[in-house]
């Protein structure tokens, strides 16, 4: 963290698995991070990571259920208002989200890490809303930028217009075991001419079915992000000549 400072960066307290291997109830971890916290220069934002990306963080802050887990994390921002920016929460949940959101203060920040609802809870409720810290934007970028704009200028109906199409790709990137959402951006970075090939550490690639990937393309090419229609063709061909699939 020190490190990070000196050089001008902001650093983010990650989820940590080291966390869940001390983890003898809320008190460790509100020993542990209001240290981190303390030693600190410039304010921190904290990561609440659910176990659907990482099932070893299952009963992170030492709770099992999310609304008691909850109930140590706003104390642990309260306790230090002054030192957290703002909390990073992805668990998919937009009502616990929007409830969890309402109980922050003014000055703390929510950035939503829901691959599956950001368009509403970006937007927000007319009180308060989530900024944007979102995994599916690497895959998304070229609809993100002219949708936020959008937004700030108030043209709402324009800016669902533009995000509201990527929900279903989204959602199939990070559907169920979501932690292989990796695969499915990676193919997006590949059909796009951003790298050269499909492979990827550990043989990641192979942790998602074929039929997966054939849709990921399809709901690429319906939310209009595929920047080269024709090496992305190509490239989606060449895969499924490798699982088999005889091609007209």
């Amino acid at each position: 963290m020190e490190t990070i400072e000196k050089i001008g960066g902001q650093c983010v307290i990650l989820a940590s698995r080291a966390m869940m291997l001390v983890n003898r109830g809320p008190e460790s971890f509100l020993r542990v991070y209001n240290r981190l916290i303390e030693q600190a220069e410039k304010p921190v934002i904290l990561h609440w990571l659910g176990d659907m990306f990482d099932p070893a963080l299952r009963g992170y802050w030492g709770k099992e259920s999310i609304n008691d887990a909850a109930d140590i994390v706003l104390a642990l921002i309260k306790a230090n208002s002054s030192k957290v920016d703002g909390i990073k929460i992805s668990l998919l949940d937009q009502k616990h989200e929007e409830k969890f959101r309402a109980r922050l203060s003014e000055n703390i920040n929510l950035y939503t890490g829901d691959d599956f609802n950001y368009t509403d809870l970006i937007e927000g409720d007319g009180k308060k809303h989530s900024d944007a810290l979102l995994g599916i934007f690497t895959a998304i970028a070229p609809a993100v930028s002219p949708a936020l704009e959008a937004l700030a200028r108030g043209e709402i109906e324009k800016y669902r217009n533009i995000l509201e199409p990527t929900g279903p790709l989204s959602q199939e990137i990070f559907k169920k075991p979501t932690q292989y959402y990796k695969a499915g951006i990676t193919l997006l970075a590949w059909l796009n001419g951003m790298q050269s090939h499909f492979s990827m550490l550990k043989g990641m690639q192979s942790s998602r079915e074929l039929n997966h990937y054939a849709e990921i393309f399809r709901l690429a090419d319906k939310s209009n992000l595929l920047a080269q229609p024709d090496i992305a063709v190509s490239r989606m061909k060449s895969l499924l000549s490798v699982y088999g699939v005889e091609q007209n």
